[in-house]
């Protein structure tokens, strides 16, 4: 596990890295720049959007500016209930707030009571090898399944966050793409294609299978190595160190591609829930036409030249054809 937490790590951080390095390959200038005259009331209007402000969640807090939500999304990962209260759901705060609470409370009051158990037979074994205490795995499994509850609850109100956001746009692609975030498939399903949920299940659940059996097999091979590698235990295993060593790290290797399979297969289902939702309405038409005109071909540096003072339209412009299709 923690390994697959360093390789998760290492993922975001790569795709971090992959958009600070797409921005300056798309220079933003390139986006704000504006070819109207400064004193034209549409030029300060012909800039790039930001992605969050803290005035724009405020505000639709306050009800007073819409909500993106992509925004509503985020902000309720770190604050559950804030979609709630965009939405005007007030009702269910309590609802949100009491089941996590009570649900991670009571789970850590039994995993500490497990914990507690566990040390006294310990205690109690090194003294007496015949102690009748015994632990108490029962506190260990309620522990977990509240705590399994209280993340059950923290997904559910992300999910009735995106199902009660009000927008007139069908499908909204920010609304998709959150369902696929929070479960694969759903984009897919609300979007209408439901031909693609058994494809992307099949290709998580199968790189997930494969990622669990890589990886009992390395610690399998992992744990003869270090058996066989320990000097102060005598090993009599059919497997020699050098074969175990040789399987663990192909295993290893194998672990780590059904990791970057599994991330991969999720990602394309968002992309995918995104991409489609935009490209909904967009069809082509049967009716294909093409044109043929003379024109005249300027290069690119004429621009430049343009925009000198005084202008300036010397730059090897020629005469040429300009064929255009349209579909």
């Amino acid at each position: 596990m923690k390994s697959a937490a360093k390789y998760l790590t290492a993922i975001s951080a790569c795709l971090f890295l992959f958009s600070v390095a797409s921005h300056a390959q798309f220079q933003e200038e390139a986006f704000q720049q504006t070819y109207n005259d400064q004193t034209d009331s549409t030029a300060t209007t012909d800039t790039s959007d930001k992605m969050f402000t803290f005035k724009e969640l405020f505000g639709g807090l306050a009800h007073k500016t819409e909500l993106r939500i992509g925004t509503m999304f985020a902000s309720s990962m770190i604050l559950p209930g804030i979609s709630q209260i965009y939405n005007r759901d007030w009702w269910k705060l309590p609802v949100i707030y009491g089941g996590i609470g009570t649900c991670a409370g009571l789970g850590g009051y039994y995993l500490h009571q497990y914990n507690l158990s566990k040390k006294a037979y310990d205690a109690a074994y090194a003294a007496d090898p015949n102690t009748t205490l015994r632990i108490d795995y029962g506190a260990r499994q309620k522990g977990t399944w509240l705590l399994i509850g209280a993340g059950l609850i923290y997904w559910g109100s992300l999910m009735d966050g995106a199902v009660s956001y009000k927008s007139d746009i069908h499908p909204h692609p920010g609304r998709a793409t959150v369902y696929s975030i929070l479960l694969p498939g759903l984009g897919q399903a609300y979007n209408g294609e439901y031909w693609k949920i058994p494809i992307y299940w099949g290709c998580i659940a199968g790189s997930i299978h494969f990622l669990c059996t890589n990886n009992t097999n390395y610690q399998r091979f992992k744990r003869i190595h270090n058996e066989a590698t320990n000097p102060d235990v005598e090993y009599t295993g059919p497997i020699p160190a050098e074969t175990a060593v040789w399987y663990r790290d192909v295993y290893r290797r194998y672990r780590d591609y059904s990791i970057v399979a599994t991330v991969a297969f999720y990602l394309l289902q968002i992309i995918d829930a995104n991409v489609f939702a935009y490209m909904h309405d967009f069809e082509v038409s049967d009716a294909i036409s093409m044109r043929l005109e003379p024109a005249v071909l300027s290069p690119l540096d004429n621009y430049y030249a343009l925009n000198q003072t005084p202008p300036s339209l010397t730059g090897g412009s020629s005469i040429g054809l300009r064929l255009g299709i349209r579909f």
